[in-house]
């Protein structure tokens, strides 16, 4: 077991061993809990009761947080002509429509939070997977990150105001930032729930039994606090 230090050690003394706290409750000692000296970020994990390796119990999706993230989201959109003109008004801070700036990126450059894709620009992104696609940075219709020219300024938009994307890891988890620690309480709890009306929405058909297993919120620096699952599905049913 990892060594923990006092500050830690102060914070969890705050936490209930093995009590499953409501969102509200939970949002108000992940808050108080946190002991770093920067704005830490607030995360949700969760355990779901699927089988990663089962193509029918994928879980992946996206959600608009009312609160955004709290961060400058920078984001990328690989696009040309009158598409690219369109990403640049609706606020792109990179549009890669040129051969230098996609071999820049095939070099390794990275310095974007989000990348969207028009589908005529698929060909040519595809080419850059095997560095876009160990970041999780990869376009993806599923994740609403190829769009038309139609619909780019509304993706565009809706990725610099906090469109969260949360996807499945390969030992049946989710991990989704919700804000940071200076966020008000309120803020933080609608977050988390329109977090869990995504998630909810997204249980895939080939689950059984207990969909959601466990789920804790915690601070960059600071212990998790477990959260009652039913108590956060039903937050989310009133909100």
């Amino acid at each position: 077991m990892a060594h923990r230090g006092k500050k830690y050690k102060e914070a969890l003394a705050k936490i209930e061993a093995n009590h499953h706290y409501n969102p509200q409750e939970a949002v108000a000692l992940v808050k108080e809990t946190s002991y770093a000296k920067f704005d830490a970020t607030v995360e949700v994990h969760l355990r779901l009761g699927v089988d990663p390796r089962q193509a029918d119990e994928q879980v992946r999706d996206v959600v608009v947080l009312p609160h955004g993230l709290g961060k400058k989201i920078k984001v990328l959109v690989f696009a040309q002509g009158e598409a690219a003109r369109t990403a640049r008004e609706a606020g792109a801070d990179v549009v890669a429509d040129d051969d230098a700036t996609l071999k820049r990126i095939e070099g390794g450059w990275l310095d974007f939070d989000v990348a969207i894709a028009t589908p005529d620009m698929m060909g040519a992104v595809g080419r850059l997977g095997r560095v876009l696609g160990p970041r999780g940075l990869m376009p993806n219709p599923k994740a609403g990150t190829v769009a038309n020219e139609k619909d780019l300024a509304r993706a565009v938009t809706q990725a610099k105001a906090g469109r969260v994307e949360f996807r499945l890891d390969k030992t049946g988890n989710l991990h989704v930032a919700i804000g940071k620690v200076s966020f008000e309480p309120k803020q933080l709890e609608e977050n988390f729930a329109a977090l869990m009306e995504a998630i909810v929405k997204a249980k895939p058909p080939g689950a059984k039994g207990i969909y959601i297993r466990s789920l804790t919120l915690c601070a960059t620096m600071g212990p998790a606090v477990r959260v009652d699952p039913l108590t956060a599905q039903a937050m989310e049913a009133e909100a």
